[in-house]
């Protein structure tokens, strides 16, 4: 049977889920796929730290030597910032190895870049991973796109954001109490900025406009509002007239064909497709010609939601068998 080698950069808590899958359902995939993956080589910071057991020979803290493993095909990456995983990404691709993203902070700013270098060397970019945890929006959307027009997206793209929001609702609490509980629960960082300040769903629909429109609006014209501003009281006032507070990333195409944007928290009722959304979970609302609306839901980050994906992303490159050399 043909076998193909993968390295996975970054190994927190994502890279370990990748690998974890990987190994759990290896002989699932060597049988559905027809070919054997070998996860060969990964790119760590500090080598002599053994992550998971029998690891540790795979270890590498150089690029050169991943790239540089005879059969090396697909690179999974799980890093946190735009550099070096761009840098890391491109020789890659330049290397012809397919690979697969969950850094949504990169991936909003080159990821029509890396796109396109990816096309011009015959490779494949999977990104499903960097917009909405475990809901399959970017594959669903490439899907609807064959044939509709999507002229919106409204989402919930923060799971830390939404459970705050549902926990004082649900709980009466503050947005500080909300807050410490999600992060002794590992939803949120010990600095939370990212999630609650708007800033992390901003990226993730930023990846969303590129992909419906071809384009997204310039940044500096983007509002983004976060959700510490708002209070248990102003929460408490909403649900007894029947509404709830939603932290919306929103983005449309006009009738005059600008594409505008916008980050913040909206008072939304039961008609509304993102009312029901409670805790970790994300939710993507598209709005097409041909289908109407289409509400997408799941869970928005961890370890095995945004791995699994990942995977899924690998299983559909091979699936094309586009462009893709194996060795025996």
């Amino acid at each position: 049977m043909a076998t193909i080698k993968a390295a996975i950069l970054g190994f927190g808590t994502v890279g370990q889920g990748i690998y974890h899958i990987l190994n759990e359902k290896r002989e699932e995939l060597k049988h559905k796929l027809g070919i054997e993956l070998e996860v060969a080589k990964i790119l760590v910071t500090d080598a002599s730290r053994e992550r998971v057991p029998g690891t540790a020979h795979l270890m590498t803290t150089s690029m050169d030597e991943v790239l540089a493993e005879p059969g090396m095909q697909v690179v999974f990456e799980a890093i946190v910032n735009e550099e070096p995983a761009f840098g890391y990404l491109k020789r890659a691709v330049e290397h012809k190895c397919h690979v697969i993203t969950a850094n949504k902070v990169m991936f909003a700013k080159r990821g029509l870049e890396l796109q396109e270098l990816a096309k011009a060397n015959g490779v494949f970019v999977g990104f499903e991973a960097t917009t909405a945890g475990g809901v399959p929006v970017i594959k669903t959307m490439k899907n609807i796109l064959l044939v509709n027009d999507v002229s919106r997206i409204q989402g919930i793209l923060n799971g830390t954001s939404n459970y705050i929001l549902t926990k004082m609702r649900a709980q009466g609490w503050s947005f500080e109490k909300a807050l410490k509980e999600a992060q002794n629960l590992g939803y949120a960082e010990a600095d939370p900025y990212n999630d609650v300040s708007g800033q992390d769903a901003f990226k993730k629909l930023m990846i969303l406009s590129a992909l419906a429109f071809g384009e997204q609006p310039d940044w500096a014209d983007v509002e983004v509002i976060g959700i510490d501003c708002i209070s248990a009281e102003q929460v408490k006032d909403a649900c007894e007239k029947g509404l709830r507070y939603r932290h919306v990333a929103e983005v449309e195409k006009l009738a005059n064909g600008k594409v505008v944007a916008k980050v913040g928290p909206q008072l939304v009722d039961k008609e509304h497709p993102l009312y029901p959304v409670d805790d970790v979970n994300n939710a993507v609302a598209l709005e097409t010609n041909y289908i109407g609306t289409l509400t997408l839901v799941g869970p928005g980050a961890g370890m095995y939601p945004t791995a699994s994906v990942m995977v899924e992303d690998y299983a559909e490159i091979i699936g094309k068998r586009a462009g893709f050399v194996v060795s025996i």
